[in-house]
């Protein structure tokens, strides 16, 4: 038997309705800001991500899928910041007045071990807001994201927010903690003492439990930001203050791609264990020069991590089926036939029954989750009226065509 490729899975109903009203609720609340949507290509050059993302990050060193296609180097999107950017530029967004707002929603690929919500084909629903270096526009995007979280129905998310300081800063701020690390980088783990050289401020990134106590002792960006940054810092949180959004500010926060600075954002969930992380998010603003762009581009997103969202969410689908119609015999299947496409036409959602008999109908609009089954035969067709049955109640009402549509109603 072949089976999905590992890290893969199939999304099956009645699951995939809870996708869909997840990422419903997200194009609802991104239309409501202002949002648009873009699709980028799967397949990027991998250059794109080794400029963009960092060629010591974990993502380019370890988990991109990549492969030659007669002589160029493609890659699997590990995320889709990088390309949004690369779109961004190439067709010159940069013209179109104020500031671009993008959403996307779909998979990404990294080759990672696979655990609990974490897989090697996963799905982002993520947004862009580019052209804007002001804190406001920090403050919103954030804001935004714990909205769609509160419609998707997360409760008990909490939100965790850093400053990683800007070219201005970090340099100094760097070699201050390669400093530090030295004396202690022999005790950490093999990833940690490769970072504490390449890439030392990836190390506060490290969920290696026995690291954290080293790692909480070192030097703190938060007291390393210059005239810009902490006032920038300064003015996310009253933002925030103002809107009433609770966060936690965690000096250690830092993101895993290098393309990162000032503010850097997270949301964490109890329910999903040790690797609790629902999404990440922060602002880019080097990200267009690091891809060849010389426009000066500030922009600020996240990525929610879909699989991880709708584990953390109820899991109870909507109704899936608004009306199955059981016609007792020739005449009543063809009428069911044409009253079944009217009634999809108005919106409901309408499965027929060709053949069997009316208990084994019945029992398979329970199994189908109807809300109601409409019983048709010779006799409801000549008078004009249908017995119409509530699943959950079992009452049985007569009613006309026009009654039908007003009881199927709101999903109509």
């Amino acid at each position: 038997m072949i089976r999905a490729v590992k890290g893969t899975r199939d999304l099956l109903p009645p699951d995939t309705a809870v996708w869909n009203r997840v990422e419903q609720i997200a194009r609802d609340v991104f239309r409501s800001y202002n949002y648009h949507e873009i699709r980028t290509p799967i397949l990027e050059e991998t250059q794109l991500f080794a400029r963009g993302v960092g060629n010591e990050t974990d993502i380019v060193s370890k988990e991109m899928y990549t492969f030659d296609d007669h002589g160029t180097m493609l890659t699997l999107r590990p995320e889709n910041t990088a390309s949004v950017m690369r779109a961004w530029i190439e067709h010159r967004l940069d013209q179109k007045p104020g500031v671009q707002k993008l959403y996307y929603i779909g998979p990404m690929f990294r080759r990672e071990r696979p655990q609990k919500g974490r897989y090697r084909q996963f799905f982002q629903i993520g947004a862009e807001a580019i052209g804007s270096e002001s804190p406001f526009v920090d403050a919103e995007v954030i804001e935004m994201v714990m909205e769609l979280l509160s419609r998707a129905g997360l409760s008990g998310a909490n939100l965790i927010i850093n400053s990683v300081g800007c070219p201005n800063c970090r340099p100094a701020f760097v070699e201050k903690l390669r400093e530090a690390l030295k004396p202690v980088a022999n005790s950490l783990c093999e990833d940690c003492q490769r970072r504490a050289e390449t890439n030392p401020l990836r190390v506060l990134d490290c969920k290696i439990p026995e690291d954290q106590a080293a790692i909480n002792a070192l030097p703190s960006i938060l007291d390393n930001l210059c005239e810009i940054c902490e006032p920038h810092f300064h003015a996310v949180r009253s933002y925030l203050e103002e809107r009433e959004i609770a966060f936690e500010i965690r000096p250690r926060l830092v993101r895993g791609l290098d393309y990162y600075m000032r503010t850097t954002f997270e949301v964490t969930h109890g329910s999903l264990g040790a690797q609790n992380s629902v999404l990440g998010g922060g602002r880019y603003d080097g990200l267009a020069a690091s891809l060849g762009s010389n426009l000066p581009t500030p922009g600020i997103g996240f990525s929610i991590g879909e699989d991880r969202l709708v584990m953390s969410v109820d899991q109870t689908p909507d109704a899936a089926l608004d009306l199955y119609i059981a016609p007792m015999g020739d005449a009543a299947l063809h009428h069911a036939g044409l009253l079944a496409r009217e009634l999809r036409k108005a919106g409901a959602s309408v499965e027929v029954l060709a053949g069997g008999k009316l208990k084994r109908a019945m029992e398979l609009a329970n199994k189908l989750g109807a809300r109601f089954a409409l019983l048709l035969g010779d006799n409801e067709i000549a008078a004009g009226t249908y017995t119409l049955k509530d699943m959950k109640s079992g009452e049985q009402t007569p009613v006309t065509k026009t009654q039908l549509l007003q009881r199927l109603k709101p999903n109509v």
